[in-house]
């Protein structure tokens, strides 16, 4: 067969999305995902009827979805029907027409027998056919033109799952206005199987559409990076790649730029939601029930998936007869519940493993049960969500033995529902749960031997440990619910449309957390973070009463406050004049000074070199331009262009780009507020907060910035620190605040609660 070329273009038909007159519409939020989150039901009499389908995306944005005036764009579920916008349960619902062909080739075809396979790991062969790709394209463009025709000027449109990876392109050419999100659920494999995908760079292209592009995992958004590194060339540092706007050709940058950014946003389930079924009294006696139609077993192990060859049901079943056949087990004593709810039951695929795994379950339960005792009782068919919680409160051992997963939410249910704070869960490595999930008992699926150790230790697990573990994992998922993840990603997506003055109470909230660190860091940016910014770098300096507040976070024990600039130390130590005991980095952590007198930097002969080349080139263009100038730094120059005219200024960018792209290929670009930062060694504000930790030994860290530079910073915080904004724009930070002069109410506030707290 012979594959497609690999232009970005390619089969992709060039015509607009929307026409070039069509109306904006008037929703400022919109939704797209494959399905609406709705099932179609159709009584007796003929009328239609559709019911919320349960799912913690839904009741994750259900709020937002009406107190924003949103819409969902998406499949109604009928396939040849044509449905009119219509509003269910407070929220626009707009249909997107699909017909029996385009489920067989756009989702059934290349969704489901090409990307599925391809980016769980290629446990079963994914399929390449070009008429499947075309069907991928067309109905993609379906979906961008629903949600294009109904987005308001400047609305916020989020894109969900790999079914719709073109459309965030879509929008961006037909609406550039658009603030656009993409969250993968699923997730995104290594460079060595992602290129085997004859559309790779197509796939890529797409999702660069969007200004930010969600993953489960951290090891998903690096895959993701690095294929972008590796196909396109975009520089990529840390959770932010440079996108060239206008491309001239593969390489061709016209030196404009925006930036996207990839990160991991791990989803959750509506934790409190699961808890309030689970303390049900009904649901409770439902789960005793459940214990006592399986012959009162002293241990009920539960499986619950979708049947489907990533989920590693068959890994499951083996482990467990083993341990019947080795006597580890005993069938009197421990059943295991499997619910195997049937997945795309027309694709040859899941038809072979249904058959797989039911004669597994008819072998095991031929050689190993008795009159009074079935060793697995296997269900092939779903249950409503109130059936699945008196499950997880009968069961002593979830199994989660997936062999590849995006996150595996049926964990984090099962988490949730154990408000007696016992049972045990079992979880595969490979799950994205485990990131969180680190008091689950973690296990290799394919390690035969090492499962059944597992479920032996979960077995037998004291009911001490059993509490403690449970404790310990419920706060991790009562902490970051859906509601916080799908806040964490708008946050990062919108930015703010309006900063207010002052301390938010929310803010307020997690400084009184992370001001009891044990051992607290607190790093600042300087420029627009504690000093305002100037037309002169060198006439900046810091607010009135922020040298007070930075003494008084000195003053306590266990603090270090740190300065992380993009500044050479010099010209940092010059403009704000630290106390002796702060730590300085300069340059985007190239230079450092850490209790020391010295300033540690070692530049090599090649790079000297391209530093006078550098040199050369940025004064020829600042000397012809007016309004420019250079700021030198140990290890790179920038150009600022505040003081120009907005032309010259983008001239004067544009030409350094160019320039200096073709006789010193390998730079370092920054792009700043008004300023192009040039550097012959690669580091980022996010290297630099890396070697304070370490150097400080840090617990928490507390770090507030307001450039683009300073989201390096904010990818590189734990999920225990705090990120702080300053400003508007897409932010990776979990809060914000309006100045410099809220900053330094922020350092007081850090300097009174810890105080107060060591009282």
């Amino acid at each position: 067969m012979t594959l497609p070329a690999e232009s970005t273009r390619s089969q992709i038909d060039p015509s607009p999305v929307v026409p070039a007159d069509a109306p904006a519409g008037t929703y400022v939020l919109v939704v797209v995902s494959n399905r609406l989150p709705v099932d179609y039901e159709e009584a007796e009499d003929g009328s239609v009827n559709w019911r919320t389908s349960p799912g913690g995306l839904v009741t994750a944005l259900e709020p937002l979805m009406r107190s924003s005036h949103g819409a969902w764009v998406g499949w109604p579920g009928v396939a040849d029907r044509d449905f009119e916008p219509f509003e269910n349960d407070g929220i626009s619902l707009v249909p997107v027409r699909l017909n029996e062909a385009d489920i067989e080739d756009y989702y059934e075809g290349f969704s489901n027998d090409t990307l599925w396979p391809l980016y769980h790991d290629v446990i079963a062969p994914p399929s390449f056919h070009r008429e499947t790709w075309e069907a991928y394209i067309a109905v993609n463009r379906r979906f961008a033109a629903a949600a294009a025709a109904v987005a308001a000027p400047g609305a916020t449109v989020w894109v969900h799952d790999y079914q719709l990876q073109l459309v965030p392109r879509m929008l961006r050419e037909a609406r550039p206005d658009l603030v656009i999100g993409f969250f993968n659920h699923i997730p995104f494999p290594p460079y060595g199987i992602f290129a085997q995908l004859p559309w790779r760079k197509q796939i890529l292209h797409g999702l660069l559409g969007a200004d930010v592009i969600g993953f489960q995992r951290l090891a998903d958004a690096g895959n993701f990076s690095q294929a972008v590194r590796r196909l396109y060339g975009y520089p990529t540092r840390g959770v932010v790649i440079d996108v060239p706007i206008g491309e001239t050709d593969q390489g061709g940058q016209n030196g404009e730029s925006r930036r996207v950014i990839a990160k991991h946003f791990p989803i959750s389930i509506d934790s409190a939601g699961y808890e309030e079924l689970a303390r049900r009294p009904d649901i409770q006696a439902r789960a005793r029930q459940i214990r006592e139609d399986l012959g009162n077993p002293k241990t009920l192990m539960l499986g619950v998936d979708r049947l489907d060859y990533t989920k590693g049901i068959g890994h499951r079943i083996k482990a467990f007869g083993e341990l019947l056949a080795d006597g580890r087990l005993s069938v009197e004593d421990v059943t295991l519940v499997q619910v195997a709810s049937p997945s795309r039951e027309r694709v040859s695929t899941y038809m072979a493993l249904r058959d797989e795994i039911e004669l597994a379950v008819g072998r095991l339960n031929g050689d190993f049960s008795t009159i009074s005792h079935t060793a697995i009782s296997y269900h092939h068919h779903s249950y409503p969500r109130e059936e699945m919680v008196a499950m997880y409160l009968a069961a002593d051992v979830m199994l989660v033995t997936a062999l590849r997963d995006g996150m595996n939410l049926v964990a984090k249910e099962y988490v949730a529902a154990r408000f007696d704070f016992d049972g045990v869960l079992v979880l595969s490595e490979f799950a994205g749960a485990a990131d969180e999930l680190k008091q689950a008992i973690l296990i290799n699926p394919h390690d035969i031997d090492g499962t059944k150790d597992a479920i032996v230790r979960a077995v037998e697990m004291p009911k001490r440990e059993r509490t403690r573990r449970m404790r310990s994992l419920r706060r991790k998922v009562a902490e970051n619910d859906v509601a916080a993840w799908s806040d964490s990603f708008l946050r990062a997506l919108t930015g703010g449309a309006a900063v207010p003055a002052g301390i938010s109470d929310d803010l307020d909230l997690a400084l009184q957390s992370i001001a009891g660190a044990e051992n607290l860091l607190i790093a600042l940016d300087f420029d627009g973070t504690l000093a305002p910014h100037v037309d002169h770098p060198e006439d900046a300096r810091a607010i009135a009463g922020n040298r007070e507040a930075v003494q008084a976070l000195l003053d306590l024990p266990g603090v270090r406050v740190a300065l992380v600039s993009g500044r050479a130390l010099v010209s940092l130590q010059h403009v704000a004049q630290p106390q002796s005991s702060v730590l300085l980095t300069g340059s985007h952590g190239i230079e450092v000074q850490l209790d020391t007198p010295e300033i540690e930097l070692n530049l090599l002969s090649s790079e000297l070199e391209q530093l006078d080349t550098l040199t050369r080139v940025l004064e020829s263009i600042s000397g012809s331009i007016a309004g420019t100038t250079i700021e030198r730094k140990p290890a790179g120059l920038a150009l600022h262009t505040r003081l120009a005219t907005e032309e010259d200024g983008e001239r004067a960018e544009r030409q350094a780009r160019e320039q200096l792209g073709d006789q010193l290929p390998g730079l370092t670009i920054r792009e700043g507020k008004n300023v192009l930062e040039f550097s012959v060694r690669s580091s980022t504000k996010g290297d630099a907060l890396e070697k304070l930790r370490n150097y400080t030994g840090a617990d928490r860290v507390f770090y507030a910035g307001d450039d683009v530079t300073d989201e390096d910073a904010f990818g590189a915080l734990h999920d225990d620190d705090l990120g702080l904004k300053i400003g508007q724009g897409a932010t990776l930070a979990g809060y914000r605040v309006r100045s410099p002069h809220e900053v330094t109410q922020v350092l007081v506030r850090i300097a009174a609660l810890r105080a107060g707290q060591a009282h």
